[in-house]
């Protein structure tokens, strides 16, 4: 049995994270059980997803990072996608360089994951040129989201932004919602669908269910972080009933 110190940055009012992140690795262990897998968090102070709340909780990496140093994980993850793609294109790697240097002045050496640029990371993983999204943010948060999507060369066809600006109320939306929600995006022109582009708004437990209705691959961030975890773990990212990004199909659409 090998135990795999997984660190979290998440932001203080996240309740999604810590639990579908856990349950898909947990999910993994029954298929590869000698694979274990531990968390450690640190938080940030964040309430509501404003610009100042989000530029706010974005000063605090830095110590968060050199908390989870301490406990010398195998791979860190920071979890507020939009708090770095609302910093402008290609921000990500500002941020995963942020944090690698805060850990290296603790004497941590490990590898970093955005959940923001894992998302990026998981539409090319499955060869996707065109997606459309759902997100839990006002309107002109996903509007600097889909224009960050699009810099790195992805067309977002269609984009509902369901407007809730309290973090813990996105928390609480229902992930069975999503089943609804997603009929009203066009979709005829999308190789894939982000069903969450968000890691506080769950999404999980619908995932597998639209990708069977769509017919097209459905991602969302927390699998999207979940596969690059896994992948700078250097284990096979699979994860049962998670969508094509984690049943072990995403090399096979890659390459068609």
């Amino acid at each position: 049995m090998t135990d795999h110190h997984i660190g979290l940055i998440v932001p203080s009012s996240n309740l999604t994270m810590e639990t579908e992140l856990p349950r898909m690795l947990h999910a993994r262990e029954t298929v590869e059980p000698g694979d274990r897998f531990v968390f450690h968090s640190s938080r940030m102070r964040m309430k509501h997803v404003t610009p100042e709340e989000l530029r706010g909780m974005n000063a605090q990496t830095e110590r968060a990072a050199s908390e989870l140093a301490d406990a010398r994980p195998d791979v860190v993850a920071t979890a507020c996608l939009v708090a770095i793609m609302a910093q402008g294109p290609g921000y990500h790697c500002t941020a995963e360089a942020e944090i690698t240097a805060a850990l290296q002045a603790e004497s941590a050496e490990a590898p970093v994951v955005s959940s923001a640029g894992a998302l990026l990371s998981g539409i090319e993983a499955l060869g996707a040129q065109r997606v459309a999204i759902i997100t839990p943010y006002m309107k002109p948060l996903t509007a600097k989201v889909v224009a960050y999507i699009e810099d790195a060369g992805i067309e977002v066809v269609d984009a509902l932004s369901l407007e809730v600006p309290d973090n813990l109320a996105v928390a609480r939306l229902h992930p069975a919602d999503l089943r609804e929600h997603h009929r009203r995006l066009d979709l005829s022109r999308a190789d894939a669908l982000v069903l969450s582009a968000c890691v506080q708004m769950p999404s999980l437990a619908s995932i597998q269910t639209v990708e069977d209705e769509t017919g097209l691959p459905v991602l969302s961030a927390a699998t999207a972080t979940a596969y690059r975890i896994l992948q700078e773990l250097g284990l096979p990212p699979i994860v049962p009933g998670a969508g094509s990004l984690l049943g072990g199909r995403s090399a096979e659409l890659a390459a068609h």
